[in-house]
């Protein structure tokens, strides 16, 4: 009976490091969604702008596939995703953006000295649409289809080599549904 009692230990730490290892195999930016291939609930964000509209979930529903992306002023990954949204906005993406969790007028101030990539821009200052959304952090961005149904949730930066492996097939795809 003590030597169960002396192994006891050791073998939750095995179980312990097995859990841990199966953990690291996982890609992280592969978080599930509720939502995939289900249409995001309903949601109105007031606007960033001033003067501008705000976004809605019923905004995401233009007939092509568009891209939500979750950011904030404060967020490292979303400085070095912006970049890549600029230029896929020069190229004709449409792209729409919703401020997490952000102080007033810090968005809005990072946009206009970063560039705006954002068709429709939405501010959730409090974070409550972001939880509606399942958004873990951010920087989080949801590619959505022509029925403004999630057909895919990138958790992270979307850097040259997410856009082009995985996120631009995609879209294509879409693109090309009837």
């Amino acid at each position: 009976m003590k030597r169960l009692l002396f192994l006891a230990p050791a073998v939750a730490f095995v179980a312990v490091l097995v859990v841990f290892f199966a953990g690291l195999g996982r890609d992280p930016s592969r978080l599930p969604t509720v939502y995939q291939d289900k249409p995001l609930p309903a949601f109105t964000a007031p606007p960033l702008r001033p003067g501008d509209v705000g976004l809605s979930a019923a905004d995401l529903q233009t007939g092509g596939p568009v891209l939500l992306n979750v950011f904030a002023s404060w967020c490292g990954p979303c400085r070095v995703e912006h970049p890549v949204f600029m230029r896929l906005r020069a190229q004709g993406v449409i792209i729409h953006g919703l401020n997490w969790k952000d102080q007033p007028g810090q968005g809005l101030r990072w946009l206009a000295e970063n560039g705006d990539p954002y068709v429709r821009v939405g501010d959730d200052p409090t974070g409550r649409i972001g939880i509606e959304l399942g958004v873990a952090g951010v920087p989080e961005t949801f590619v959505i289809d022509k029925q403004g149904r999630v057909r895919y949730r990138h958790v992270g930066a979307v850097t040259p080599e997410v856009w082009s492996g995985k996120i631009e097939p995609l879209m294509a795809k879409l693109r090309s549904e009837s």
